[in-house]
């Protein structure tokens, strides 16, 4: 348990230091968080750098070199062959390398290396396009880590690859050198500033195209997909040195170079979809299928072994045929491919599916199988397959490992290979004798496997266990002509190998790359080439537990990173993942670690958490860090906190006229004055508890409304209003409504007057003025203030709905949320009447109920022509995000949500607590809504997210209800 701090002189560990572009920081919390990645490997860095840029890199770089540390770049650390972890510097690439550019209407796009691929595909969307890669990490993978490994993905083949459809680079050389190979005169600069470099490269050309087994080599062994050691096929497809050099340093991890910048060829974008799962009685006539599927045109052909079948089989959320197949004898040696064919239009998606019908119609199936274009059909159907982490990561047994790995093999060898892959798991008790058993699944098109093992490494005999399961699939891959690394990377649990994968020849043409680039091997040692046959046992993550009420939260977690682009924290402190790592650092750390550690993670870790609880949303465990981080805070308060929590909660309509009186004083004293009262009181009372005032608090807002609203024919109520208290806490942005007299009125009133025209009745629970969602207890660790303000919450509905029958219409997104979570602070019967309550926002209300009404009675919407859309996090949670935009649809000719739009950080008042939080978690998105020039209006659906986009942005943002009332004020007469 730790102590709330009473100062915010914790905000920054030291020692940090200040570079020429560049941050550099070697306090030990900073070490200890960036040490963890998506790998199964462990190497704490001794100093991490933040650069603001190429140039910063480069002085980060020869910092790194005047201390003797080598150096590790660091993106989305998503990488799962440890190429993406480093004990010398490790400089983080990703915070402040996130532009895009979308080039020739979308054909082409120039990202920075920090840029993760589902942001781009964002850009890219707009135009029909998105990148060739997909690899299934693409809401955290990076641009720089798709270059750096190569990526490929489901789809992808050997000719969507990033080799395949890059362009041009910049690209920064281990001596500081800059090339841009897009230049006209690239090559000729590459030869007078790197001529040993640009000489070697063109010798090294010659000496591979002129031997016919290193040429024929180089062919097979790229004729599949394959990241095991360097791109040697560039020396073949490129006949320049600045062009070979360009596409060594796809897939070469960090270890000849950087890539700044990279230009892509696109894709077009196939949005008309079809999908079908096939289940045969047998890998043979599974794999049998394969090569007639292919030739249907089919965009993935997954393949699932019957391992993975009995977990699909035992997820309550899986098609109900798949669950099925688990009853009765059960799953024996059924094998399942999941086909999917993709097009531009409906005519382009026909003949496929014709084609597709042809081949399904004569396989021997064991269950009826159906083309489906149903979304949600389909979704149930990839469940299957992408499921497949979720549950066997998320099951593993304490302390073990979950170790995702990947190989290719050529297509006609995949029935052997996946029969020897089941007697090497029996051999080695991965089979479920020793361990969970391992599945196998992959992308049977290309010939490439995935399997999942749990071992233990940190026990002796597992690790001895595992080190001779390791060299046995060496045999079995190589055996059947494959490649020991297909998408993955060749990082170092499989750099010992390389030389075995290529033979002695080739393996000398790989080492010499490595010496002509970085010829002090300060970039990325260990990764790719190594000396140390034991490189791939060495520095090995052993999983620990994070113990106290923390560790059935968070043990599961793989460390994947999946949640970090979401997280709003994610470029001022920590992330989830990070937060979770040092939970389970904590646990194990010596004292004098453990005592610095704790004092810092007070501030870095909790209070900067905005608890949207986004990080669930994108954790493939379903890990919710604000949950956990909000357990955090209700533990640091001591009872007498509590008790005043609760206090609260009873008399919460006097205390928010009290708050509301203190935003009308603020908002008639100067700023200058209330702003430096507020900052002496953060200092002497503390930072998460006093707010900052600035000049963009608004004043006091209308009080809550408790009369009922009539419906138009007299009849019963549609609905109950709750409406929010932050309405009456802070006033509507005073001229985010353009044009139309009167200006914005605040949700409420906006939701009220809408329903008037529409004709819809509303009631109004009794004593809405002392109600409230509990968000502000739940959030600030107050558990009792939310179960005593959810009880009384409860009453009130459960009066105002008549037992549940009306359904509760919030007018905040966040509210609405809290409102949906109240069951979790009741206890028995309170519960379960509160889960038979309907609670509904006001957006999805308005969708679903008042726009078609509004129709009928002939009201007439006066349309804007373009409409900025910040969704929030608790709109995302409520899945209600399409609501939001049709209704913004409805009042605008064209309805933006920009591509960078995440959560805003606000969070109630930590927006107000830690300002830094949110002008952190809004800077990529306010960028774009800046770039893209001024809007008529600016939209989103909760009051202190408007608050924090305005903020951002300098524009005026209100609720969307606020601007389609003023769009039908005049029809209203």
């Amino acid at each position: 348990m730790t102590a709330r701090p009473t100062t915010g002189g914790m905000r920054r560990p030291r020692p940090r230091e200040e570079g020429a572009g560049y941050e550099l920081r070697t306090d030990l919390l900073s070490r200890v968080a960036h040490a963890h990645d998506a790998s199964h490997y462990l190497l704490r860095p001794e100093a991490v750098a933040r650069a603001d840029g190429l140039d910063g890199v480069v002085a980060a770089m020869r910092e790194a070199s005047r201390r003797g540390l080598p150096v590790t770049f660091r993106s989305g650390g998503t990488s799962l062959s440890g190429q993406a972890s480093g004990a010398g510097m490790l400089i983080d690439t990703r915070t402040r390398f996130t532009r895009v550019e979308v080039l020739d209407g979308g054909e082409r796009v120039r990202c920075q290396p920090g840029a993760t691929l589902r942001l781009v595909n964002g850009h890219l969307a707009r135009h029909g396009r998105r990148l060739g890669p997909d690899p299934a990490s693409e809401i955290a993978c990076t641009v720089g880590g798709v270059v750096a490994n190569n990526s490929s993905g489901m789809s992808s083949g050997t000719t969507r690859t990033a080799y395949r459809t890059v362009e041009s680079m910049t690209v920064v050389l281990a001596g500081g050198t800059v090339v841009d190979t897009g230049a006209a005169d690239a090559d000729e600069r590459l030869a007078a500033l790197e001529p040993d470099l640009h000489h070697g490269l063109a010798a090294l050309r010659d000496r591979v195209r002129s031997s016919t087994a290193m040429r024929a080599e180089v062919e097979r062994q790229f004729a599949m997909k394959n990241t095991m050691g360097y791109s040697v096929n560039a020396l073949l497809d490129h006949d320049t040195p600045v062009k070979i050099l360009e596409h060594l340093l796809v897939g070469s991890e960090g270890t000849l170079g950087w890539v700044a910048d990279v230009t892509f060829r696109t894709v077009p974008l196939l949005t008309k979809v079809a999908t079908t799962l096939l289940v045969m009685d047998s890998l043979e006539r599974a794999t049998d299928a394969l090569v007639p599927l292919g030739a249907t045109g089919a965009e993935a052909i997954e393949l699932m072994d019957a391992a993975s079948l009995r977990v699909a089989a035992a997820d309550p959320k899986a098609d109900p045929s798949m669950r099925a197949l688990g009853q009765g004898a059960g799953i024996t040696g059924q094998t399942a491919l999941l086909v999917e064919y993709r097009a531009a239009t409906d005519e382009g998606l026909a003949p496929l599916q014709d084609a597709a019908r042809a081949v399904v119609d004569g396989l021997a199936l064991e269950l009826p199988a159906t083309l489906t274009t149903d979304p949600a059909t389909r979704e149930r159907l990839w469940r299957v397959r992408k499921g497949l982490y979720t549950a066997v990561a998320g099951a593993r047994p304490a302390g073990a490992t979950a170790l995702l790995e990947d190989v290719v093999v050529p297509v006609p060898d995949l029935t052997a290979t996946v029969r020897d892959l089941g007697g090497l798991f029996a051999r080695h008790g991965y089979d479920g004798t020793l361990n969970d058993e391992a599945v196998t699944f992959g992308h049977a098109k290309d010939g490439n496997l995935h399997f999942m093992i749990s071992p233990r490494l940190g026990d002796a005999a597992e690790l001895d266990r595992y080190a001779a399961f390791s060299d046995d699939l060496v045999d079995l891959v190589l055996g059947h002509g494959g490649s020991l690394k297909a998408e993955h990377g060749t990082g170092r649990i499989m750099a010992p190998f390389v030389h075995r994968q290529y033979g002695d020849d080739l393996y000398a043409v790989m080492r010499e790359i490595k010496r002509l680039f970085d010829p002090r091997n300060v970039l990325n040692p260990g990764v790719v080439i190594t000396d140390d046959p034991t490189e791939h046992l060495r520095d090995l993550k052993v999983e620990a537990s994070a113990g106290g009420e923390d560790a059935a939260l968070v043990d599961r977690c793989v460390e994947c990173g999946y949640c970090e682009p979401g997280c709003p924290s994610r470029t001022v402190t920590t992330t989830p993942r990070q937060r979770i790592a040092l939970l389970k650092e904590l646990a194990v750390a010596p004292p004098e670690e453990r005592e610095e550690l704790q004092r810092a993670y007070e501030y870095w870790g909790v209070q900067t958490c905005a608890a949207d609880s986004m990080c669930v949303e994108a954790c493939p465990v379903g890990i919710d860090t604000g949950v956990v981080m909000k357990g955090h805070r209700a533990r640091s308060n001591p009872a007498l906190v509590q008790k005043g929590g609760e206090a609260l909660a009873g008399s919460w309509g006097p205390v928010v006229d009290v708050l509301r009186g203190a935003l009308g004083v603020a908002a008639k004293v100067p700023t200058p004055v209330v702003r430096a009262a507020s900052e002496v009181a953060r200092g002497l009372v503390g930072t998460d508890v006093v707010p900052r005032v600035d000049d963009d608090l608004p004043g006091p807002g209308l009080r809550r409304e408790a009369d009922d609203l009539p419906a138009a024919d007299g009849g019963a109520p549609r609905a109950v209003l709750f409406a929010s208290c932050m309405g009456e806490l802070f006033a509507p942005a005073p001229r985010g409504v353009p044009e139309v007299d009167g200006g914005a009125v605040g949700a409420e009133h906006a939701f009220r007057t809408l329903c008037e025209r529409a004709g819809i009745g509303l009631a109004v629970p009794e004593g809405i003025g002392g109600l409230c969602c509990g968000t502000p207890w739940v959030s600030k660790g107050l558990p009792d203030g939310a179960a005593r303000m959810a009880r009384q919450v409860l009453d009130a509905l459960w009066t105002a709905t008549r037992g549940g029958e009306l359904p509760v219409v919030c007018d905040a997104s966040s509210c609405t949320h809290g409102l949906v979570e109240t069951p979790h602070h009741l206890a028995g019967e309170d519960a379960e009447r509160f889960a038979r309550l309907r609670i509904v926002d006001a957006v999805t209300f308005v969708r679903t109920d008042v726009l078609p009404a509004l129709a009928e009675r002939g009201v007439e919407i006066e349309l804007q022509d373009s409409v900025v859309v910040h969704p929030t996090c608790a709109t995302v949670h409520l899945g209600a995000v399409d609501d939001l935009r049709a209704v913004a649809a409805a009042v605008a000719d064209e309805a933006v949500v920009p591509a960078a739009w995440g959560c805003c950080g606000f969070a109630g008042d930590r927006g107000m607590l830690h300002p830094e939080l949110t002008a952190a978690a809004t800077h990529a998105e306010a960028t774009e809504v800046l770039a893209g020039g001024r809007a008529d209006a600016y939209v989103s659906n909760n009051r202190t997210c408007e608050m924090g986009m305005t903020r951002a942005t300098g524009r005026d943002y209100v609720h969307v209800l606020e601007l389609l009332e003023a769009a039908t004020r005049s029809a209203a007469g």
